[in-house]
């Protein structure tokens, strides 16, 4: 999967010193009701990567996600112009594989997060759910690593913004923290990249792919959303700050995370032009803004809502989202991926049926 212009990064392992005790609970008893419960949902809505997923589909490496390239921040600059067409499709692969390559580095980290909440929550009943997006997690990396292997064959390092988050992320003591850093902000926006991506493309193993993991992530925004919630309102106003300045950061590291400049800088457009085709780009400017319609309303229901962290967001454009029902939204995704498994099975029953009724035919030709 190399290509020089991916920028291999420097050595293929990272270790990240982490802080903090593991913690053991001997408290068995009935714990959270509603933590429970979404552990088993988590228990029931395992599935496997290999099947589920209708890999024999073909997708093409220049064009693997089928949106329009006035989507792409180098479109119409002088750039652009000078492509022929080879170039703009290499240029399409790059983009995909960058935007997918975030998406798998963003899964491992979660993982790696979600591991993490196992080792240090408090409560046996958040240990028992986090066991469950570990497994989650890990079938996200696999699907993510195996779509940018075998279908567009070539991958991108870490974002240097992704990368600084979940250092800061893992290095917390606090054993809240990976909640707050993996389950509300990176994994919030990732809901909502994947959602925007899912909704915009005609292309099937992808919407697929997209629409699956999706029904995953929705669980586990929920389970950030409960530990959170009753945990923050035990916390002084100092500490609520504390972490309300970390969202502030992180928020800003994930809006420049999608960026794409080091795709643009591999085709020659230097550093600081590429930043301003992408800050000025009117599709980015709004995916950006749409990137926290996961993440504002789930800040506000969990209690991070200090005045800071409100001036923050009406800086950047999306306090208004605080607003948004994340219930509708994950209800959604659950109904979409859904609707996606009945179509699916529904024309593969149609097909054998076909079969079946051919192989009659023949049969009763034959002994005519």
């Amino acid at each position: 999967m190399h290509d020089p212009r991916a920028n291999a990064p420097e050595s293929p392992d990272w270790q990240v010193p982490a802080a903090g005790a593991a913690r053991l609970s001997w408290e068995y008893d009935a714990g959270r009701d509603r933590l429970l419960a979404l552990y088993q949902k988590g228990k029931d809505k395992q599935w496997d990567a290999v099947t589920r997923i209708d890999w024999e589909l073909e997708v093409d490496p220049y064009d693997p996600i089928g949106t329009p390239d006035e989507v792409l921040a180098i479109h119409g600059s002088r750039h652009w112009d000078r492509m022929d067409e080879r170039n703009r499709a290499d240029f399409r692969r790059h983009a995909a594989s960058w935007q997918f390559s975030q998406f798998l580095h963003g899964e491992q980290g979660a993982m790696v997060c979600a591991a993490r909440i196992v080792e240090s929550a408090p409560d046996l009943d958040a240990k028992f759910y986090s066991a469950t997006q570990t497994m989650d997690e890990a079938r996200h990396a696999e699907i993510y690593s195996r779509f940018l292997r075998e279908k567009i064959g070539l991958l991108y390092p870490v974002n240097d913004s992704l990368r600084e988050l979940l250092g800061d992320t893992l290095r917390d003591s606090r054993w809240d923290m990976p909640y707050l850093g993996m389950q509300v902000l990176i994994e919030g926006l990732a809901l909502a990249a994947f959602g925007l991506i899912r909704d915009l493309t005609d292309k099937p193993l992808p919407r697929q792919i997209l629409a699956y993991v999706m029904q995953d992530e929705a669980r586990h925004v929920a389970f950030g959303r409960m530990a959170l919630r009753d945990y923050y309102k035990e916390l002084g106003d100092a500490e609520l700050r504390e972490r309300e300045e970390f969202v502030i950061e992180g928020c800003h590291l994930m809006r420049d995370r999608l960026r794409g400049v080091e795709v643009m800088e591999n085709f020659g457009v230097p550093r600081k032009e590429a930043r301003e085709l992408s800050e000025h780009s009117e599709y980015l400017r709004m995916f950006r803004k749409l990137l926290f319609s996961r993440i504002v309303p789930c800040v506000k229901d969990i209690g991070l809502w200090g005045e800071r962290l409100q001036k923050a967001y009406i800086d950047m454009g999306v306090f208004e989202m605080g607003d948004s029902s994340l219930d509708l939204l994950m209800t959604r995704d659950e109904e979409i991926a859904e609707r996606l498994d009945r179509e699916r099975f529904a024309a593969e029953e149609s097909a054998r049926v076909a079969e079946v009724a051919a192989v009659i035919e023949d049969g009763a030709a034959a002994e005519a």
